[in-house]
């Protein structure tokens, strides 16, 4: 069990939260939710104490290990993977490592003898023998290749060492678990299997996540972050929802309930206040009247974009069509005789490990890269807008937000490019930045707003939910579930690609793909039997 007992933490003037009292009890999943800058992160590492309160204390039994997702993978650079695993425990890594130096003395004394004993008698009590067994079930099971088990942390793909990471912070069965982002670059198996994992942990998980489908599965609780306090609710991301707008709600329908009383009142302390025969009962109504208080309403602090894509033409019959593709990158056959036929409506969701093959094959659709061989024919009516992995090139210019909106609009009234990014959450001042200093969902926001003001009917997008908040995610969501035209894309986010997809296209490793007409769940399922 972790606590907290009247935690504030302020920054200079900024107060991020005050008065804060929450335990956090075995057995239970809690998932930290707030708008982007609300301290979800910060509150992580306040628990862990790598930030120190302003005032108030955070309590954890002496006795429980907490253990905490690491987020750079390069300073493990020099040490082998499993080892990496291992140091999640540091108690029993210490002593491994306190074996190793003794047993490697070249004049062994007694004491060191009596001292090798009491290590061993600890170690066996920590199952140290099933370390490095129990470090190479976690990472087989997040999809490490047994082959990067003992090759250094430099010597394996990034992907890899972002698995490697989350089995440490998994590894020995901490008593207290946070997790900062951990779906983050898992690939779908891993992720399914890390879902399995934190249903079955017994002790106390608390994460934060983007992802909505994760938060629906393995969350047992909600704590959101909301003007500087946190509250608590029982159940997963959607119950908290619902349970948050019919709070809303029932708090409004009140307040007009008692607005109308009030009104009442008012009005007949107005009418009889001077007739002697009912001066006693307005007298009453004015007592009961300076008793009722309308409850504060504070609307949350989570902000909604407004995603609308409208093509300005409808699609014909004839999208897209491939004929015998075949790309190589580096030397590396990427994509090889590739045959695809895209029609209007389809909403195809790309997915798989083979990140490379997507994200070439969506350069190629647009004309960044030329293929070796085949053809790309594109229907007559068809107009595409494109949402690239890496866009941090379309924000070079020494422009700000209008001026650099206004670049891909064929309205140039400021007072039409300043409604639209206010739309899109860049008001006031904030459309006047830089864009050489927007943080990457800055970006995002803005390369979805130049999309939009496109009108294409044809959408590709690659990886468009990462650096999002969840509310940015669900009106990208929803907006391209409203949308009318043909979408082809790539995320990792399981909800936005069940509610959205309409079919599924999945690059194997080998360089070949599955084509199917199908909803995201039942492909997994199909997949899985």
């Amino acid at each position: 069990m972790i606590s907290t007992k009247d935690v504030t933490l302020r920054f200079g003037k900024r107060t991020l939260f005050e008065g804060v009292n929450i335990k956090f009890t075995e057995g239970n999943c809690y998932g930290l939710i707030g708008a982007n800058g609300s301290g979800k992160s910060t509150f992580l590492k306040v628990l862990s104490s790598e930030i120190e309160t302003t005032s108030g204390e955070v309590i954890i039994n002496g006795k429980e290990r907490l253990s905490v997702l690491k987020q750079d993978h390069n300073v493990y650079n020099d040490y082998n993977v499993i080892e990496v695993v291992i140091m999640g425990n540091s108690k029993l890594y210490k002593i491994m490592k306190e074996k190793e130096k003794l047993y490697s003395k070249e004049n062994f004394t007694e004491t060191d003898g009596i001292k090798i004993g009491e290590l061993e008698a600890e170690f066996l009590d920590m199952d140290g023998w099933q370390a490095e067994s129990d470090a190479a079930i976690l990472l087989s099971g997040l999809g490490v290749d047994i082959t990067y088990h003992d090759k250094k942390m430099n010597e394996i793909p990034t992907r890899d060492k972002i698995k490697t990471l989350l089995a440490q912070a998994l590894f020995g069965n901490p008593d207290i678990l946070l997790l900062d982002e951990p779906t983050n670059g898992l690939d779908v198996d891993a992720k399914l299997w890390l879902e399995e994992f934190l249903i079955n942990f017994d002790n106390t998980v608390i994460v934060v996540s983007h992802d909505r489908h994760f938060l629906n599965k393995v969350c047992t609780h909600i704590v959101d972050i909301d003007y500087e306090k946190l509250n608590l609710y029982v159940g997963n991301y959607d119950f908290w929802r619902k349970s948050s707008e019919l709070i809303q709600k029932q708090m409004k329908d009140l307040n007009e309930k008692k607005e109308k009383k009030i009104k009442d009142l008012q009005d007949f302390i107005a009418r009889f206040s001077a007739n002697a025969s009912k001066s006693k009962q307005a007298t009453s109504r004015k007592k009961i009247l300076e008793k009722i208080v309308l409850d504060e309403i504070k609307p949350s602090s989570r902000k909604y974009p407004y995603i609308n894509f409208k093509e300005e033409r409808k699609l014909g019959k004839d999208v897209l069509m491939l004929k015998n593709l075949s790309v190589t990158v580096n030397g590396n056959i990427v994509l090889k005789n590739l045959n695809l036929t895209i029609n209007n409506g389809d909403k195809i969701a790309f997915i798989g490990n083979n990140e490379l093959a997507i994200t070439t094959l969506f350069k190629v659709l647009v004309g960044e890269i030329t293929p070796d061989s085949g053809e790309v024919i594109w229907g007559a009516t068809a107009n595409y807008s494109y949402f690239p992995k890496n866009h941090d090139n379309y924000f070079e210019k020494e422009k700000n937000i209008i001026e650099w909106l206004g670049d891909y609009s064929e309205i140039k009234e400021e007072q039409f490019i300043r409604g639209f990014l206010g739309r899109m959450l860049f008001s006031g001042e904030e459309s006047l930045k830089s864009i050489k200093v927007l943080s990457g969902g800055e970006k995002v926001r803005c390369m979805i707003s130049k999309m939009m003001l496109s009108g294409a009917n044809v959408l590709i997008l690659d990886e468009p939910t990462n650096h999002l908040d969840i509310e940015t995610i669900t009106s990208l969501n929803n907006g391209l579930i409203e949308f009318k035209g043909t979408l082809l894309f790539r995320t990792h986010d399981h909800e936005f690609i069940q509610t959205t997809a309409n079919r599924i296209i999945e690059f194997k490793d080998d360089g070949k793909y599955i084509d199917k007409m199908t909803t995201y769940d039942e492909y997994l399922n199909i997949e899985n039997k």
